[in-house]
Parts: C-alpha cells; structure tokens; sequence
C-alpha cells in the first residue's frame, strides 16, 4: 500500500439489536430513516449514503455497539420530533463546545435496544 492510503469514507455501521423487527420500526416510524431491504435476522437503512445494518449478534463477542451521531441542521426541531414520535433524551440538547466559527450542540437517547444514538448540530456563529 502506498503511504497516500487511508480509510475516510464510510460505507456502512453495523449496530447489534436483540429484536430486528422491533428496531427496524423504531429506525424507520420513529427516527424516519429510508429503509432499503431486509432479510430474516437483518434489517439495512440509508444514512445520506451510507447503510446501517441492524442484526442480532453472529458471536458473544460481537454484542457491542458504537455511539451513531446523527447530523441535524436545527437540533430543537429535530430533538421535538422525536419527542413527539416518544424518544425519551438521556440528555437534551446542550452546547458542548464553542469556538470563533460555531457552536457544537449534541442530545444523547437510546434506541428500542438499548444502544445509544445521538444528534448533533454545528451551529455557526453569526
């Protein structure tokens, strides 16, 4: 490999849920995400170009999650429409961070299978 190489894009998140059919209708009727396909055990969503693949996990060892930070333009509006569709926040919406160009704003909740999803918003400064 040549030392310009290096990983950047990403093409898909896997993400570890006890029941599929559960978290594919939260993923899809209450966060809103476009659903592609599914097959028994896994469920695959679009995320702006890269796909989010539910499915029990293959071994113990895979029984994990990452944190996912969905990128939302206006973080209120968002964190109301899942309020609205019953997403109880662990933390609301709070400013983390603020620099001379923005400000970081991000609000943590779970999903149906207990992994914790999160939006976030970098808000510039006017």
């Amino acid at each position: 490999m040549s030392e310009e190489f290096g990983l950047g894009r990403i093409g898909q998140i896997s993400v570890t849920v006890k029941d599929v059919e559960r978290a594919t209708a939260f993923y899809r009727d209450v966060l809103g995400m476009r659903f592609l396909f599914q097959f028994p055990g896994m469920a695959f969503f679009d995320c702006g170009g890269v796909r989010l693949y539910l499915a029990r996990p293959e071994k113990p060892e895979f029984d994990r999650s990452s944190v996912l930070y969905y990128r939302v333009d206006s973080i209120e509006d968002a964190a109301r429409t899942l309020k609205e569709r019953g997403v109880v926040f662990e933390s609301e919406p709070h400013k983390l961070h603020a620099d001379d160009r923005h400000e970081l704003w991000m609000g943590f909740f779970k999903d149906t299978e207990d992994n914790t999803l999160a939006l976030m918003s970098e808000v510039p400064k006017v």
